[in-house]
């Protein structure tokens, strides 16, 4: 039963992204393995034992003896033995049983909790992790195009220094072609489109090293090539590095050894909401596992206070008086002898009603207190939803932008690269629109994060998945 319970829990919330579905073997694995959820689903546990425990006091045995036995018109006592049972008044046993149960559900409405805050840290990490892979993809895409810049930029020196030696004209007027492509389409683009342009034959090309030691106008686009591949290398280091932390804390996250393997996740796409806001605000309200808390915990003050009237009534006991008789001999005639059994019946006096009363003003002003905290907590969930809201909105405008912006970057590469084979002018704006291109394919990958863990926001306030639609 248990189990079956931990996997109906464990499987409530769990998001069906595009990626959902190894993303969700990972959850399941910290649902069951994290030592935080663990600890509060055993205070769960054992806060559902308590109404185990709800009961009828135990009887009350008393037997007493006499060393020398008294003398009694039946005869000769010899012990006075007495069982009692106590009974609270009618419902008390009701109340307790009530009370306990409704703050079992309390905690189990923390563990749900905790369960949300837990998926909801992991798949933030996740999608982070998700992040990084993919600006490492877009990086290494664009070092591949200033890598070719840098070939373009040293045939066009190389020709120039030929050109100024009085290099053979018809050396000169042999083409080779070369191509470079561009960002074209985003994340999925850099490489549709190509310029061509003219340069000298291989024969002609100088090494590397021999034309850092040149001089002339056409050697100034090499190194600026060069000092833009050599950052753009240690940037991908460093993302390749900044894995590392995430992959830990999944690992953790899921109590396994720091250096477990995590598998790469999947490329993130542009989502969109597939319900409405005020249709999530609603569910917030009626599902979040805290505002259900605060209602079990209200409904157990309830059964206190129920209590707390119920033992201001009189308890109830009954029991039997068992006295043990023997005979003695007067004037020769044995008297008495015969054992007595007496019924008997007790009952409370609860005359003192300060402690009763002041019970019952404790648990008003108690529940008066959840109110207040109930409220508050859902103030604090409908900003965090209003915020979330906000988040993903400006992701989708945000997306949009650079989509727009990554074609106009695009269209300004081809014309600068077209206008560079022409003249060799404006090779700086080349660079610099390329580093341009690098940096709208990161923000469009930090606003499609953003959409992911604004999602997941929602999905932790909500208690279960909101489900996006793919773009």
């Amino acid at each position: 039963m248990k189990k079956l319970l931990s996997l109906a829990i464990i499987w409530i919330g769990l998001s069906h992204y595009s990626i959902a579905q190894s993303l969700e073997d990972y959850l399941i694995k910290a649902a069951e393995n994290n030592p935080e959820l663990k600890a509060y689903y055993n205070d769960y546990l054992a806060a559902s034992e308590i109404g185990n425990q709800v009961g009828l006091s135990d009887p009350e045995l008393q037997v007493g003896f006499f060393f020398r036995p008294m003398e009694r018109f039946m005869g000769n006592q010899q012990a006075d033995i007495r069982l009692m049972q106590m009974f609270p008044w009618f419902g008390t046993l009701k109340a307790q049983e009530s009370e306990s149960d409704q703050m079992a559900l309390a905690k189990y409405q923390l563990f749900l909790d905790a369960k949300n805050n837990l998926f909801y840290q992991f798949k933030t990490t996740w999608y982070a992790l998700a992040e990084l892979e993919q600006e490492i993809k877009i990086a290494k895409e664009n070092l591949e195009f200033l890598k070719k810049y840098e070939q373009m930029a040293l045939i066009r020196f190389q020709s120039a220094s030929s050109a100024s030696q009085g290099t053979n004209p018809s050396a000169m007027a042999k083409p080779t072609s070369t191509s470079f492509s561009t960002g074209s389409d985003g994340m999925n683009g850099m490489g549709n489109q190509k310029t061509e342009m003219n340069s000298q034959p291989n024969s002609q090309a100088m090494t590397p090293a021999a034309s850092m030691n040149s001089s002339g106008p056409g050697m100034s686009d090499v190194i600026q090539t060069r000092l833009q591949i050599q950052t753009l290398e240690n940037d991908i280091q460093f993302l390749e590095e900044s894995k590392f932390p995430l992959e830990v804390e999944l690992n953790l996250l899921m109590n396994q050894p720091r250096n477990g393997s995590i598998s790469s996740p999947t490329l993130l796409a542009p989502i969109e909401l597939g319900i409405e806001k005020q249709a999530i605000l609603d569910s917030i309200k009626i599902q979040n596992p805290m505002l259900a808390m605060y209602d079990a915990e209200f409904s157990a003050l309830e059964s206190q206070k129920t209590m707390a009237k119920l033992d201001g009534r009189p308890m109830l006991g009954a029991g039997v008086n068992y006295m043990p008789f023997k005979a003695r001999m007067e004037d020769g005639m044995s008297m008495g002898g015969n054992d007595m059994i007496m019924p008997m019946v007790t009952m409370t006096l609860p005359i003192y009603r300060k402690k009763t009363n002041a019970r019952i003003k404790e648990a008003e002003l108690l529940q008066e207190k959840i109110q207040f905290n109930k409220e508050n907590t859902l103030n604090q969930l409908e900003i965090s939803w209003a915020k979330a809201i906000r988040d993903l909105e400006d992701a989708n405008r945000k997306i949009t932008l650079y989509d727009s912006q990554l074609e106009l970057v695009n269209q300004n590469i081809r014309l600068l690269l077209t206008a560079y084979a022409t003249n060799g002018n404006d090779f700086e704006e080349v660079l610099r629109a390329q580093q341009l291109l690098l940096d709208f394919e990161f923000s469009k990958i930090a606003a499609i994060t953003k959409q992911y863990n604004s999602l997941a926001l929602l999905d932790m306030l909500s208690a279960k998945a909101v489900t996006p639609n793919s773009n």
